[in-house]
């Protein structure tokens, strides 16, 4: 069956800028590249092979800001203090809106991270306290411009109600993401569909759709049980890699994976996940691996 085209959106940008381009990345944190003409110039180098796939087969395109890692937390152990970090963060929003121009049917999305390592629970946060914390970043992008955010990479539920709870009260769509465990299963160990429902009940379904990433496609098939909050999950941004995040925080290079092999293993996820509408790589992955994976999924 050919399904209609998703829309698309970048890879592992952290892994690239890391082993690729050979940046220092403390914390793993992209956006401080922002801030020179070099950093800048490789951004461009890694985004653009997406766009440009995007535009040369007809598909939309979901535009992140380099700030997965711009919250207070991870700015403040970057030496960025509140007024440096705005500054940065409308930066990236800036810097998207040059990528896009000229370009069709691109979407400015801000992007999020956790307050914490994201692979790891650590303190976690009650849903309030999650919304006070992210409200500060989500409106700091909503004012540069951006149409709507994603949280990617969290590890528990409360951080992603507080998410919904913080962008629902600026206006912005919103669509949080969680990262699995080998085992198919959240860091704080539930599944995903048990997260999804505590977090649609608390919100009462605010959020758009829901991301998985930042793991292997046949490790998010191992915790999928076919309950039907599953439908809620919207977008796929996979690893290339099958290790573990345990195993990937200790390598010291880049496990790409095979980019054949990664397409069909995600697009075996197709007739289990019947909602996906946005397609993406993370850890490993670049262009070349979801230019497969939209070829693949949509049975090309």
């Amino acid at each position: 069956m050919r399904r209609d085209p998703v829309a698309l959106t970048d890879g592992g940008i952290e892994t690239v800028l890391l082993f690729r381009e050979g940046f220092d990345l403390p914390c793993f944190a992209s956006f401080p590249l922002l801030e020179d003409a070099g950093g800048r110039a490789a951004l461009r180098r890694y985004f653009e092979p997406f766009l440009d796939h995007a535009q040369e087969h007809g598909m939309p395109f979901v535009l992140d800001t380099a700030t997965w890692r711009a919250n207070p937390a991870w700015g403040a152990q970057l030496g960025y203090d509140l007024d440096a970090l705005a500054a940065v963060n409308r930066s990236a929003v800036a810097f998207a809106e040059e990528l896009a121009d000229g370009r069709r049917d691109v979407t400015i999305n801000g992007s999020l991270g956790p307050r914490g390592d994201g692979y790891v629970v650590g303190e976690r946060m009650t849903a309030g306290q999650a919304a006070e914390y992210h409200a500060w970043q989500i409106a700091v992008l909503r004012d540069a411009g951006v149409a709507q955010v994603t949280a990617i990479t969290l590890s528990y539920p409360e951080e992603a109600v507080g998410v919904v709870h913080a962008a629902a009260g600026a206006g912005l769509p919103v669509a949080p993401g969680f990262t699995v465990e080998t085992d198919g299963r959240l860091p704080a160990g539930m599944t995903v569909a048990e997260a999804i429902s505590q977090v649609d009940d608390e919100t009462d379904a605010a959020a758009e759709f829901f991301i998985v990433n930042c793991a292997h496609p046949t490790h998010i098939a191992a915790g999928l049980d076919d309950a039907p909050e599953l439908e809620r999950i919207g977008g796929l941004r996979v690893n290339a890699s099958a290790l573990s995040h345990a195993e990937l925080d200790d390598a010291e290079e880049l496990d790409e994976g095979d980019p054949e092999t990664l397409a069909r293993d995600n697009a075996a996820l197709r007739d289990r996940l019947p909602s996906i509408r946005l397609l993406g790589g993370c850890c490993g992955t670049d262009h070349r691996h979801v230019a497969r994976m939209a070829t693949a999924w949509n049975g090309d």
